[in-house]
C-alpha cells in the first residue's frame, strides 16, 4: 500500500482543516518544500498536494508551489483542489503534476471530467469521491450533494476510472479513526478500483486494517503533523518503491 502524505495549501502555506472547514486552520508550516524533503527523505514516493484557495475560487491558485515541489523532489505528485476547466488541468500537469484530482468537477461538469479521462488516460486522472453523511461533498467540502456514494464511484468506473481517493469528510482532520467500514465495502464490491483511503488516519495500526483491506493507498495528513504516526515507524508498510 502507498502511504502518501498530504500536504494542503492557503496562501502558499502548509496547513490543516478540521472537517473541511476553513475557519479550522492551523498553519504547519510556511514553507512547504521543506516539509516534502522530509517526506521524501523519509522513504515515500507519492504526496498529495491541495490547493484549498483553488477549491474554493473555483480555479488553480498555488500552481507555482506545485512547479517547486514537482522541480526540488523526486515525488510522485497528485494535485487537486480546484481544477474545473482545461485551462486549470494543462497548468496542473505543465507544472508538474503526475496525477491530477477532480472531485467537484466530476459532479458539475461530468461531461469535462469524462473528456479529460479520454484524453489524459485513466492512469492520469484520479475521481475524487469526498463524501459526508454518505453523500458527495464537493466545492472544497462547502457543499453536500445528494448524490450516494457507490452510485457515483460505480458510474465513474463505467465510464473508464481506476483511481479513487475517497475522504469522509465528517472524520477528517479529527484523528479519531478513518471510515474503515466504508473502505471494506468497496474494497469488496470493486476489488478492480485503486482505493484511496483519506480522512482521519490516526495510527499505524488503522494504516495496517487498510492494508489488509488491499487499499492501493491511504492519505496521512494531521496525524503525521501532530506526531501521531511518525515517519521513522512507516518503513514497515511501505511498498516497494518500483510498484
Amino acid at each position: 500500500m502507498h502511504i502518501i502524505p498530504a500536504i494542503d495549501l492557503i496562501d502558499g502555506k502548509c496547513v490543516r482543516l478540521t472537517q473541511g472547514d476553513y475557519a479550522q486552520k492551523k498553519i504547519y508550516n510556511e514553507d512547504p518544500l521543506e516539509v516534502a524533503l522530509r517526506f521524501q527523505d523519509a522513504g515515500l514516493t507519492h504526496l498529495h498536494l491541495v490547493d484549498l484557495d483553488g477549491a474554493k475560487a473555483g480555479h488553480i491558485i498555488n500552481y507555482r508551489v506545485l512547479e517547486k515541489l514537482a522541480t526540488h523532489t523526486a515525488l510522485h505528485i497528485d494535485f487537486g483542489g480546484g481544477l474545473q476547466s482545461d485551462a486549470d488541468l494543462r497548468i496542473a500537469f505543465e507544472c508538474g503534476a503526475k496525477q491530477i484530482t477532480g472531485g467537484t468537477i466530476a459532479v458539475k461538469a461530468p461531461e469535462t471530467f469524462r473528456a479529460w479521462l479520454d484524453q489524459y488516460g485513466s492512469e492520469r486522472i484520479i475521481l475524487g469521491a469526498d463524501f459526508k453523511n454518505g453523500h458527495i461533498a464537493v466545492n472544497g467540502w462547502q457543499e453536500e450533494t445528494e448524490q450516494p456514494l457507490r452510485p457515483f464511484i460505480e458510474r465513474w468506473m463505467a465510464q473508464g476510472a481506476h483511481y479513487a481517493i475517497c475522504t469522509d469528510v465528517s472524520k477528517d482532520g479529527l484523528l479519531q479513526g478513518s471510515a474503515v467500514d466504508t473502505y471494506r465495502e468497496l474494497t469488496e464490491c470493486y476489488p478492480e478500483l485503486k482505493l484511496i483511503a483519506s480522512g482521519g488516519v490516526t495510527s499505524l495500526a488503522e494504516l495496517e486494517t487498510l492494508r489488509d483491506l488491499r487499499c492501493y493507498g491511504a492519505i496521512v495528513g494531521k496525524a503525521f503533523y501532530e506526531g501521531k504516526i511518525s515517519l521513522a515507524e512507516i518503513s514497515g508498510l511501505l511498498i516497494n518503491p518500483q510498484n
